[in-house]
């Protein structure tokens, strides 16, 4: 592992596993010379060396892991290519202006309704705008003068632009039976048993948590908090295992929003709401979920990037809430409340990567079997009996404070502290343990 893979851990993978992806992408883990090549860019922007600006711009978006980035520079001419999702956004800079553009989806004919989603979609949007081009095509465009055409007004201006490529081609494709999929040659198709193993995961987990609610202890008009523990566990465990593209990630995306947005409805309204749209996801045709399982490259990140004291406090404010249930006997409940807690921090925030790996090895202990099917090695919990493995546990914790001593060397996790009793008090010992880490980083000098 080189310098810049045990600094920012280039991938959140151990050696023998399968080359799974797990989580929204996050474009906050950058290397030093990536960084290096912003602080150049603002620079060589100041002085008016602009396509020298950019191409020190696009170093510092490139992931080299993952080739999301390319570029050329002829003469007074710079063209680029990168990668968000299932789309590519395509651009070049001359001594005039700056455009970028993507193709998002072919028109066989042209619609009312889906030009006036467009419309609508235009006044949310700062940067760029949804166009029809000559040959047919629904295309997004950004474009502005060299002069203003500064690398901050870049990134945000292509952010806005590729993430909103990247997530209205398969909403308008499933939505207008008019618009085709366009230019997606780039994504990387997965196996079909890894397709398999993902469709069964999503619609045993819904019908159990349903199933659960509908026959739980507790009257969900009565304890709509803990219906809501339930619920949003299994709409942010869905997301970040599952990792769906398209429809299934829009779905839950809406169900996240929905549930914290103020709106006049109770808490057991908004459970209710919850229940039906996914009751209405799990009765969706295998082959519509199967189309929605695909490899991509990303540039630019969806969550919002964070400290660990965030995810520390976060832990602290809902932690408290595992007690009563699992004192007055809800084991399923007091599990979902730390299912909760890990789900929300991975879907709403890029965190340190220690945090993230340990919250990773969580789900990878709480949903083992889940692991083992997608080929994983099985270590976590001893098969027979189901009792938790205290020595592989420990030496992946261990583990993953060393992979990051570099970047954050006060970062000394104490396993002494995690109970093994049962998987509710193994996962509450966990985020405490997780919790009291001092991610102070290492102090750098350049």
């Amino acid at each position: 592992m080189g310098l810049f893979d045990n600094w920012f851990g280039r991938s959140n993978k151990e050696e023998n596993t399968p080359n799974i992806d797990f989580g929204r992408y996050s474009d906050a883990y950058k290397a030093d010379e990536q960084n290096n090549a912003w602080k150049t860019s603002l620079q060589q922007f100041d002085e008016g060396n602009h396509f020298d600006a950019y191409e020190s711009f696009f170093d510092f978006l490139s992931d080299d892991e993952i080739e999301n980035v390319s570029y050329t520079r002829i003469g007074d001419r710079f063209e680029f290519e990168l990668y968000q999702g299932s789309k590519k956004i395509i651009g070049y800079s001359d001594r005039r202006k700056f455009k970028a553009e993507a193709k998002v989806v072919k028109v066989d004919s042209p619609n009312v309704g889906f030009m006036r989603r467009l419309v609508e979609k235009n006044f949310s949007l700062k940067y760029s705008r949804f166009a029809l081009d000559g040959l047919g095509n629904v295309v997004i465009l950004f474009d502005t003068y060299l002069l203003d055409a500064s690398p901050h007004k870049l990134y945000h201006a292509l952010n806005e632009l590729s993430t909103n490529a990247d997530k209205m081609d398969d909403l308008l494709v499933d939505e207008f039976d008019v618009l085709k999929p366009i230019e997606t040659g780039h994504i990387t198709d997965l196996p079909d048993e890894e397709k398999k193993v993902k469709f069964e995961f999503i619609t045993k987990k819904i019908k159990s948590v349903l199933e659960s609610i509908e026959y739980g202890k507790l009257a969900p008009d009565v304890y709509p908090q803990a219906t809501g523990y339930l619920l949003l566990d299994l709409v942010y465990k869905l997301d970040y295992l599952t990792k769906p593209e398209g429809f299934m990630m829009e779905a839950l995306e809406r169900l996240n929003r929905s549930y914290f947005v103020e709106d006049g409805k109770t808490a057991v309204q908004k459970n209710e709401d919850l229940v039906k749209e996914l009751q209405q996801l799990a009765e969706r045709p295998g082959e519509e979920f199967f189309k929605e399982f695909y490899g991509v490259k990303c540039t630019f990140g969806l969550t919002q990037v964070v400290n660990h004291d965030r995810l520390a406090g976060f832990i602290s404010e809902v932690i408290k809430y595992y007690d009563w249930y699992e004192q007055n006997g809800h084991s399923g409940i007091s599990l979902a409340v730390s299912g909760y807690i890990a789900g929300y921090c991975l879907f709403h925030w890029s965190l340190p990567l220690p945090d993230k790996q340990y919250l990773h090895l969580l789900y990878e202990i709480i949903e083992w079997e889940y692991f083992e099917k997608l080929g994983f090695e099985y270590k976590y919990v001893e098969k027979e009996g189901h009792e938790l493995n205290r020595y592989a546990i420990k030496k992946r914790v261990i583990a993953i404070a060393r992979e990051n001593s570099g970047r954050y060397p006060s970062a000394s996790p104490d396993p002494g502290m995690l109970d093994y009793s049962s998987m509710p008090a193994f996962a509450r010992s966990f985020l405490l343990m997780v919790q009291e880490l001092d991610m102070t980083p290492a102090r750098r000098d350049f």
